[in-house]
């Protein structure tokens, strides 16, 4: 049985730069919310986006298995339910994000869903009144995009390292 240290969702959320805006008032001073139409660099994002990968810069063990077995790819160590994460980006600026949702007996199932923008290298999202950028890089075909950000990962030993870690999304055709 494996150990889920972090899920798919609470990492996308805790990964990128976010900024939640309220005033000392008690108004709410939230993000717009993208509109208007996309430019050509954004066309390559519409569409289906599965989470493929999963990589640290440092080999953890992660799974109770009894072995000592630390590797980076962290995606291999994952039941289904930790490694099922799907982005759908759609013509409109808006996304969902999924989490969960095809394996059985989820425990961390979850759905988000808000609007999104791609400026150059970063993406960014704007879902229940929180702003939050990733900076991605494509591959040369563009049907993967990879983004990164250090994580204090606990492994089966207790032991809580920072490593970087990347998330690969790769395009259903």
């Amino acid at each position: 049985m494996k150990r889920m240290i972090f899920s798919v969702g609470t990492l996308l959320l805790m990964g990128g730069f976010m900024v939640s805006c309220s005033t000392d008032d008690g108004s709410s001073d939230c993000p717009e919310d993208f509109t208007g139409a996309l430019v050509a660099n954004e066309e390559k994002l519409v569409g289906e986006w599965v989470l493929s990968a999963i990589v640290a810069d440092e080999a953890v063990d992660i799974t109770d298995d009894d072995q000592e077995n630390p590797s980076t790819d962290l995606f291999a160590q994952y039941n289904d339910c930790q490694k099922d994460g799907v982005y759908t980006f759609n013509a409109n600026r808006t996304y969902t994000f999924e989490q969960g949702l095809n394996g059985t007996d989820c425990q961390n199932r979850g759905t988000f869903d808000g609007t999104w923008q791609l400026s150059s290298n970063t993406l960014s999202f704007v879902d229940a009144c929180i702003l939050q950028n990733l900076t991605i890089t494509f591959n040369g075909s563009e049907t993967e995009f990879t983004f990164s950000d250090d994580f204090n990962i606990t492994d089966v030993n207790g032991t809580t390292s920072e490593v970087n870690v990347s998330f690969t999304y790769s395009l259903v055709p």
